[in-house]
């Protein structure tokens, strides 16, 4: 029995033996990691931000009826090209019981009056033939009879307003609905059968249709308050649409909102700017937008990547390290740099470094060797299994 636990105590130190061994080689075998180097270069760099709005007609016109009723006939659709003038929809009065009745009874009185007045006019008449009556008098009546025949046109028309829709009888200046610009139907909210109300002091009336020029069009959207400092009347925008993929469009920026409206905790700016359409690309109001907006732009300047840059923990200022000796030394110092702009991934060197400087790479990483790789992969599919 003691010689069977020698033995073990024996193979046990043989194999810790050998995997000291093995490790050793191992650790020793691995090679120093090699720091790589970049050089600053010349270049341009553009800093931007992108407003998020849509892209709508710069007018859009609503047409609303001149008298309340029932549409009768809808002629034309969504989409179609008018022109000022032409017949969109027809509407059917529908006469107020009570304006009615009231109407005719304005009309029944002045044909009272009218009779009224025609006869003591004609009985004066004869009166004024012999010379009984002056003409001063007889010029009274006649003022008279004129007023009451004119009394009498105006409640007549009146009640045929009221009835038919218009003076003449045939309702067409305000039962016939018309375009009144050029352009495109973007909508007609309503629809055969429904009843609308005029347009009036106390009421918008209701939309019979909705009218814009596609051809010109404007993008709407916000910037935060942190960039709308920096914007400026005229500037180019480059307008990308979420419908149309590929496609850029020229905008110049033409409005910016003096007051900032709270959302989500941010004040937002409203800003406008016109759109150059294209004409092999058909923009239908509303759609989504993104405009790219130049806040500022250096041409020929010194820049190194982003990622090159490390920060102070006290002073949080920017430096670098660069190499000094010969590149097989794997030697470097610190040097302080001044930056300027950046585009997220390069920036501006003010000061510190020439384009003859390498700057070490901090970012290297170790391949990943296959044996290892696929042991994590190993590990992960044991994991998943538990």
């Amino acid at each position: 029995m003691n010689k069977y636990v020698k033995y073990v105590l024996i193979a046990v130190l043989v194999i810790a033996a050998l995997w000291a061994a093995v490790f050793f080689i191992k650790s020793n075998s691995k090679s120093v990691i090699t720091y790589e180097t970049q050089k600053p270069f010349i270049s341009s760099i553009e800093k931007k931000t992108v407003a998020t709005g849509k892209v709508i007609p710069e007018d859009e016109v609503e047409i609303k009826p001149q008298i309340s009723g029932i549409i009768e006939k809808i002629y034309l659709e969504e989409g179609a090209e008018v022109k000022a003038g032409d017949l969109i929809a027809k509407i059917k009065i529908v006469p107020n019981e009570q304006a009615l009745n009231s109407a005719r009874g304005r009309v029944r009185n002045a044909e009272i009056a009218l009779n009224n007045i025609t006869i003591e006019y004609n009985r004066n008449k004869s009166l004024f033939d012999k010379g009984v009556i002056s003409s001063q008098d007889f010029n009274n009546l006649q003022l008279q009879i004129d007023q009451a025949k004119q009394e009498l046109s105006n409640a007549q028309a009146d009640y045929q307003i009221i009835r038919k829709g218009s003076a003449g009888g045939s309702a067409s200046a305000n039962t016939n609905i018309r375009a009144t610009v050029a352009g495109t139907i973007l909508e007609i909210p309503v629809e055969e059968g429904d009843q609308v109300i005029q347009s009036n002091n106390f009421n918008d009336g209701t939309t019979i249709a909705s009218i814009a020029d596609l051809t010109k069009m404007i993008f709407e959207g916000k910037v935060d308050e942190g960039e709308v400092g920096k914007l400026k009347v005229g500037i180019p925008l480059k307008i990308s649409l979420g419908a149309i993929e590929g496609q850029e469009l020229d905008a110049k920026l033409k409005f910016i909102a003096p007051k900032g409206l709270e959302e989500t905790g941010a004040v937002q700016f409203r800003i406008e700017g016109d759109v150059e359409t294209k004409d092999d690309v058909f923009i239908r109001a509303g759609y989504s937008a993104n405009a790219s907006i130049v806040l500022e732009k250096k041409d020929d300047i010194l820049v190194i990547s982003e990622a090159l840059l490390q920060f102070d923990k006290k002073t949080n200022k920017p430096y670098v390290e660069v190499a000094v000796g010969a590149e097989s030394e794997q030697k470097f110092e610190r040097r302080d740099i001044e930056v300027g702009i950046s585009d997220g991934v390069n920036i501006e060197i003010v000061s510190g470094l020439t384009e003859e400087d390498n700057i070490k790479q901090w970012n290297k990483t170790e391949p990943i060797k296959k044996g290892e790789e696929e042991g994590e992969e190993g590990g992960e599919a044991a994991d998943e299994d538990e």
